[in-house]
């Protein structure tokens, strides 16, 4: 089809209130005798679009200290499926933002009051180092409560199966969210030719029958805004759901 040369157009930039966004990655821990991290978009392209809004991010851990890109995300890695990863290169050799990688905040010295959202990516890493960490479940519980923006996007999600909130339930029940998929899983597990993990978040949000996960096929593009809870399917979610977020601090006061 032919281009209207006799369209005319006008766009402007939308401004923001300026907000103070807090994005939390895993440490390094030990998959299947290899290092992994958090995936790199997962964090990079949130984190972009966030301070091309004008917010202001924090990059924090668990236990804080230097953090890693999974080697199969970083566009570094020679041969890798991410070369492309433009953001991702340039988080990592950026003087300024690079360095935020070897001296992520420790989450025990952060306070929610200080946040209007919290951004939780995924990776190799959180299906290791969340899952036992009840202090991250509460300040996840504690963003949410506060009625804060709070999104976590693919493994990220994970902490929704074991989070809960202050009056003892689940932050997942009566809520409908998505991550990481069995079915992404299994395409991962084909690709490094051994079963990854020991346990799966689709599998595991099915066996509570009090919320509802939800998602696309393999790789497809997702991202569900269910009040101030947001999350995104995979790595592929990352700018549509950083978008909802935009969105959501848009209507805080």
């Amino acid at each position: 089809m032919p281009v209207d040369i006799d369209r005319f157009e006008t766009r402007s930039a939308q401004t923001h209130k300026p907000r103070r966004i807090l994005s939390i990655v895993s440490n390094t821990a030990e998959l299947r005798g290899f290092p992994v991290g958090f995936f790199a978009e997962e964090m990079t392209r949130a984190f972009l679009t966030f301070i091309e809004a004008g917010h202001t991010v924090d990059l924090a851990s668990p236990d804080g200290g230097k953090v890693m890109y999974d080697t199969h995300s970083d566009p570094r890695t020679p041969g890798g499926q991410y070369v492309d990863d433009l953001i991702s290169l340039g988080f990592v050799t950026h003087e300024k933002f690079g360095a935020l990688l070897d001296a992520t905040i420790p989450l025990g010295s952060v306070s929610v009051a200080d946040y209007d959202a919290v951004w939780v990516a995924g990776g190799g890493g959180p299906l290791l180092t969340f899952k036992d960490n009840p202090a991250l479940h509460k300040l996840i519980a504690d963003f949410y409560e506060a009625g804060k923006v709070t999104t976590l996007i693919c493994h990220g999600s994970s902490i929704l199966l074991w989070a809960r909130l202050s009056n003892g339930e689940l932050l997942a029940d009566g809520k409908r969210w998505t991550g990481f998929t069995d079915g992404e899983e299994n395409a991962v597990n084909e690709a490094f030719g051994m079963i990854l993990n020991d346990y799966t978040i689709e599998s595991e949000a099915a066996k509570n029958p009090n919320t509802e996960f939800r998602h696309l096929d393999v790789n497809e593009p997702f991202a569900i805004r269910d009040g101030n809870l947001i999350t995104g399917q995979q790595q592929y979610s990352s700018g549509i759901t950083a978008a909802l977020v935009l969105d959501a601090l848009d209507e805080l006061d």
